[in-house]
């Protein structure tokens, strides 16, 4: 016999189980609350990550030892994304950090990815710019990010450029090619 996940909000509740030649069901009540990979060891338990991400949303000193995160094979940029997120915002970066994580439970791993690499890309690190640009992602609309909520990121102002100043610029260059 294995021992296979369910969400945290399943726990200590009875449920069904159903063992497939491949696929191991749970349900609780009428609904399926968990699917896993049939395993074929003795006395092994199966976890599914994303399970367990409330709890440790709840309990974050227990982010780097909890059993079920061992092993779990994200994309480098996850990895940098948490470094960047600990370093700005301490122990709060860590628990923005699964909740983004937490994004699995409606997003493809694949989409999440996309949106912390362009997170990253425009150094915005947080978990609602990775929420909004993965959002972008799936409805497919530009992103339009409003930073004045994230104090500790830098600012970066673009001023307006006059056509006077253009043509000065201008006019230098080509008193600098006249004279060489």
């Amino acid at each position: 016999t294995n021992d296979y996940s369910v969400p945290v909000a399943y726990g200590h509740q009875d449920v069904w189980v159903r063992g497939y030649v491949d696929e191991v069901v749970i349900g609780c009540r009428g609904e399926i609350i968990a699917r896993h990979s049939r395993c074929w060891e003795r006395e092994d338990v199966v976890f599914d990550p994303l399970h367990y991400l409330p709890l440790i949303e709840r309990k974050i000193n227990s982010l780097d030892q909890a059993a079920p995160l061992q092993g779990w094979d994200l994309p480098q940029d996850f990895a940098t994304l948490r470094r960047l997120m600990e370093a700005r915002m301490g122990k709060h970066g860590r628990r923005e950090y699964v909740q983004v994580l937490r994004l699995m439970e409606s997003f493809e791993l694949a989409d999440l990815h996309a949106a912390v690499k362009q997170a990253l890309q425009l150094g915005a690190i947080g978990f609602d710019a990775v929420k909004h640009l993965i959002l972008c992602r799936v409805e497919r609309r530009p992103p339009r990010l409003d930073l004045s909520i994230y104090p500790y990121l830098p600012r970066a102002t673009v001023e307006k450029t006059s056509a006077k100043a253009y043509m000065h610029l201008l006019r230098g260059a080509e008193a600098e090619d006249a004279a060489a």
